[in-house]
């Protein structure tokens, strides 16, 4: 194959991995009813002044299934840790005994499942949208190099070999849902 073509495909297929990615990370944001400590990425405290992640100023654990245990690294941050747990607004209230802090992960209800499902179905059309723009800007690129004269039939190659990748980070995505519709639908 062309190397011209070789270099749109290999850009394309960045793209497309660097979106499942993307998604694998905002999926694991999702409650689904078991503690995952991932549940508490994002969220920043104020320690002295400066913006830090919540896992650098605490260690975050799972005791159980349904409880993460925060242990900040220095007691007098314990009302600014539950103050930015109160503020990302993650449906959880946070308790703390003076040493620790305790989240328990409520029980799902089937409204709430179904919410989430539907939540996850749109992540994963984002990402499959993400794949397709991907494809779609692959072979724009795959049209102007046939018209700087490389052969029809590597052109013809090339997409035959995006149509692969693509259909490859579709299923990939397809899978992805369907585990994690599993995970939150499982009582």
């Amino acid at each position: 194959m062309h190397e011209d073509v070789q270099l749109v495909l290999e850009v394309a297929k960045e793209k497309m991995e660097k979106t499942v990615k993307y998604l694998d990370g905002e999926l694991l944001k999702l409650r689904a009813g078991r503690a995952n400590p991932h549940l508490l990425d994002g969220i920043h405290v104020d320690y002295y002044g400066v913006n830090t992640p919540l896992n650098q100023v605490s260690n975050i654990s799972t005791t159980d299934a349904r409880t993460i245990l925060i242990q900040p690294w220095e007691k007098s941050m314990i009302g600014p840790i539950e103050k930015a747990i109160l503020q990302a607004n993650i449906g959880i209230t946070p308790a703390n005994n003076g040493e620790v802090i305790r989240l328990v992960v409520p029980q799902l209800t089937e409204e709430r499942r179904k919410e989430l499902v539907k939540q996850v179905k749109h992540e994963c059309e984002t990402a499959r949208v993400g794949i397709r723009t991907a494809r779609r800007e692959a072979m724009e690129e795959l049209k102007k190099l046939q018209k700087e004269h490389i052969p029809e039939d590597e052109i013809k190659k090339g997409e035959t070999e995006l149509e692969k990748i693509t259909d490859q980070h579709i299923k990939r995505i397809d899978d992805i849902f369907a585990k994690k519709e599993q995970e939150i639908l499982t009582v």
